[in-house]
């Protein structure tokens, strides 16, 4: 199965330095981790959302693998806290904080999901141009399940 992820981070890892290197050796966590990274986007810089006020660095990565989307979730949610970031039931507040890593399932090859713990398409997907401009930019003729349209389509939009 095919997966679209969306990179992010906006604070310095003590051992990899500034967010973009961070992006980059999550990247590396992801083929590591069993995962074939078929595309990654370039890097870009965006400003953040709610009370956080440093610029994160984004990116998006297309990966191949046979696991399931929650199976997947939480091989991202273990890599992010190989990373330094609480484990999902410790967020409570946490909300559009500094993170020094976010792994996004933003879209997948299966079409929708839903379950308790993880929504397909990224419910906001849409509405974020540092999510739709990465991934345009590598899979820009996937389309939204809801909509029909394109990340490229979508892109444009905004």
């Amino acid at each position: 199965m095919l997966y679209l992820i969306a990179l992010g981070s906006n604070m310095r890892h003590p051992r990899l330095g500034q967010p973009r290197a961070v992006l980059d050796a999550a990247t590396d966590a992801l083929a590591q981790n069993g995962l074939d990274v078929l595309a990654r986007s370039p890097t870009i810089t965006s400003r953040p959302l709610g009370p956080s006020q440093r610029n994160f660095a984004n990116a998006a990565a297309v990966v191949e693998t046979p696991l399931d989307p929650v199976e997947l979730l939480d091989l991202l949610q273990s890599i992010e806290r190989e990373f330094g970031r609480p484990a999902p039931q410790r967020r409570i507040g946490q909300r559009w904080r500094a993170r020094m890593l976010d792994l996004d399932i933003v879209l997948w090859s299966g079409g929708m999901w839903q379950s308790p713990r993880l929504t397909i398409p990224h419910a906001a997907m849409a509405q974020r141009d540092f999510v739709l401009g990465p991934a345009s930019s590598i899979a820009g003729e996937w389309r939204d399940p809801v909509t029909g349209l394109s990340l490229r389509q979508l892109n444009a939009r905004l």
